[in-house]
């Protein structure tokens, strides 16, 4: 059985479901761990979750036991006090406000019943709210006053569901389990689950292709994965899988890092995970963990409001300066002369109070070094964009990017330093997939910065190893759960 749903006796009125076991919390508890299966998807729907309520240990046991309990105990600690109106990102702000523009009142109550409301119109909203707070049954409360604001939010049991609200609410739930029975179908032949979390909306910018997506399925299935591509909007499904795999670019104040901590959270193995994308996406924790390490970078600056008048008597002309949370060459310009670096100090100071100013090097190409498990994949030549000093050059709000083009080569054809240095420096990071950034200056080579989320696109880095690029990470995924999955088992 994948499916049990928990629930007091009294509360039956939500009905079976083909392929899921309704048991009361006691049943539970008194269950041997050897009957629910380690991955068993675990619906908490008891009438308490506060902190030592039977609700609260039947998810707390649950994870002990290598389950999957929906909400889990980190779900259940978010959904108490304040705690979570401070999870709601700034990117759902204006959602919530169009969501509930044409609400005359000052206070209203919205319900989500499996990432459903009774009213269409709040399905968007609906969603996005499930994917943050994975729980079966959620109440939100909201109050205007010039604009909007979540005031609480909770989980909720069968017995608080307003007896109006009971026939959509089994219509949900039957419809969600509808959909998972076939998923199981679809799946049976398979070992494990995964999700690539990816944005079709990126275009070009995405960390891999279309292609590279497909072959990343077909790799999945050949290791006994059964791959499915899922978006932010279905984030509330993320419970379902055993792995999540990004392929979307990464950032901290982003759904990308809330889904990786999540997963990671709930025993899923991920790429990337959290503190990997903590430590890559920003430069200067990146600037002061390789400089501490004595791995060779550019002279480097960690420029602050106090010494941005002495970066020019440390750096010569010109200079680089980075965002903290710069990606693809969006948010790194140069500095050709003392009153342009004033100008751009002021200009980033706006979004950030430490900027990175890096001595410039002029060079040909880049160095990435592919690295996964602590092993060098991939070694590529990414050209700068014709008449421009970076790989990538952004034009106006519209126009798209124009990259350098790549070389590929096999890695034992790359410099050895490079290799060796891009190793090194991965290793400071985690035992994740990265992508290390090399620059060559008279056969010296410098660690740019170490890429979280690195591309991956079909004809670009698989370009030596072909499907067997693929087959690697996936194989790495294979041991990954498989090595979780010990560690349950030994507890």
């Amino acid at each position: 059985m994948n499916i049990v749903i928990v629930a007091e006796p009294g509360d039956d009125w939500l009905g079976r479901f083909d392929g899921v076991q309704t048991i009361t919390p006691s049943e539970f508890m008194s269950t041997a761990d050897w009957t629910l299966k380690r991955g068993t998807r675990i619906y908490n729907l008891c009438r308490s979750y506060s902190y030592q309520s039977m609700g609260y240990y039947v998810s707390l046991l649950a994870e002990a036991r290598g389950q999957r309990p929906i909400p889990d105990v980190m779900t259940i600690q978010d959904l108490r006090g304040t705690s979570a109106i401070r999870l709601i990102p700034p990117a759902l702000e204006e959602l919530i406000q169009k969501s509930l523009r044409s609400i005359t009142k000052d206070e209203f109550v919205l319900s989500v019943y499996f990432g459903q409301n009774v009213a269409e119109k709040y399905d968007r909203l609906c969603k996005e709210l499930y994917g943050i707070f994975q729980a079966p049954l959620l109440r939100f409360k909201f109050t205007r006053r010039s604009k909007w604001r979540l005031r609480s939010a909770s989980a909720i049991a069968l017995n608080g569901v307003p007896e109006t609200h009971r026939e959509f609410v089994a219509n949900a739930a039957s419809n969600h389990f509808a959909r998972r029975s076939l998923a199981r179908v679809k799946r049976q032949a398979m070992r494990y689950d995964m999700a690539i979390l990816h944005n079709p909306d990126e275009g070009e910018l995405a960390p891999s292709n279309d292609v590279a997506i497909k072959k990343m399925i077909k790799a999945a299935a050949n290791a006994g994965i059964a791959a499915e591509l899922i978006t932010r909007h279905q984030a509330g499904r993320l419970l379902e899988f055993d792995a999540l795999f990004i392929r979307e670019t990464t950032a901290v104040a982003h759904h990308t890092y809330r889904l990786a901590r999540r997963a990671e959270a709930a025993g899923m193995v991920v790429i990337d995970d959290p503190l990997s994308i903590l430590r890559c996406t920003n430069k200067v924790y990146l600037a002061e963990l390789l400089q501490r390490a004595k791995v060779p970078i550019p002279k480097t600056i960690v420029v602050h409001r106090w010494n941005a008048d002495k970066v020019a008597d440390e750096l010569s002309f010109p200079c680089v300066l980075k965002r903290p949370d710069s990606a693809f060459s969006k948010g790194v310009v140069k500095a050709n002369d003392a009153a342009e670096l004033k100008l751009r100090l002021d200009e980033f100071f706006d979004d950030s109070e430490l900027i990175i100013a890096q001595e410039y090097m002029l060079t040909d190409f880049d160095w990435r070094i592919g690295i996964l498990d602590g092993e060098a994949l991939f070694a590529c030549k990414y050209h700068m964009a014709k008449g421009h000093w970076q790989i990538a050059k952004h034009s106006d709000a519209g126009v798209k990017p124009q990259f350098g083009r790549c070389d590929t080569l096999p890695v034992e054809l790359a410099p050895a330093k490079a290799v060796s240095a891009a190793v090194k420096a991965a290793g400071l990071i985690g035992n994740g997939f990265y992508g290390v950034d090399v620059k060559e200056v008279d056969g010296k080579f410098f660690i740019i910065e170490v890429n979280d989320n690195p591309n991956l696109d079909s004809g670009v880095e698989d370009d030596v190893l072909k499907d067997k690029l693929y087959r690697i990470i996936m194989e790495s995924f294979v041991r990954r759960i498989e090595a979780s999955k010990q560690v349950v088992n030994h507890r």
